[in-house]
């Protein structure tokens, strides 16, 4: 089973490129959802962030905007706190792999793939990137987000750059839907096929190339 790395920074379009993954039916272990079920009402996280936070809690589970403010800015604070929610999210990964171990393979959608040593644990990996303009038109349409917040999650991210440098696919969803998932149809009818040739294969096949640095 090869074991697909689907990351990129906020804005660039993962989540749609995971979307195109799922409907193809290829199996998609998604991290952030996987956070949102473990912080929600009756999740295992929420007894242990009300008290590390306390307030930040209710009937609902963890309100997210109200964590979110109790460690913006504050880096030994976001470190507790991943601290207990890494572990879980890490455990529940492994059983998705099990569950799917007779797959030809299998995408793992990690938004910190690379900043908190994920790549490590996947066989190859495709950055979803998009121009930085787009970037930031996207990031910035969302409720509550402003400038100021954008530019603080991107300095807590590896650039994006760096990401397509290190990747061994790039899906750029910066040239519409359709193109979009023609790249990811492409990849995927690859990496079913290629077994252990998949990279340099898959990488000329697939018109998904690294985009020049």
């Amino acid at each position: 089973m090869i074991v697909l790395g689907l990351t990129g920074s906020i804005g660039m379009g993962k989540s749609t490129a995971a979307a195109m993954f799922r409907k193809a039916g290829v199996p998609v272990f998604d991290a952030d959802a996987e956070v949102h079920r473990l912080q929600g009402p009756g999740g295992r996280l929420v007894a242990a962030i009300e008290a590390l936070h306390p307030g930040t809690t209710g009937p609902g589970g963890v309100d997210r905007l109200a964590l979110g403010r109790a460690v913006f800015g504050k880096a030994d604070a976001l470190r507790r706190l991943e601290r207990l929610i890494h572990p879980m999210v890490g455990e529940a990964q492994r059983a998705f792999l099990r569950r799917h171990r007779a797959r030809a393979f299998v995408v793992v959608d990690v938004p910190l793939l690379f900043e908190k040593g994920g790549w490590r644990r996947v066989d190859a990996i495709a950055v979803v990137s998009a121009p930085a303009w787009m970037q930031r038109r996207r990031v910035l349409a969302r409720p509550g987000m402003t400038q100021a917040r954008l530019s603080h999650i991107l300095r807590l991210q590896m650039p994006d750059r760096e990401k397509r440098r290190r990747a061994d696919f790039v899906i750029d969803t910066g040239k519409g839907f359709a193109a979009t998932r023609a790249h990811v149809r492409r990849l995927i009818a690859c990496l079913a096929s290629q077994a252990g040739r998949y990279k340099g294969v898959c990488a000329k096949s697939s018109s998904i190339r690294k985009r020049p640095a």
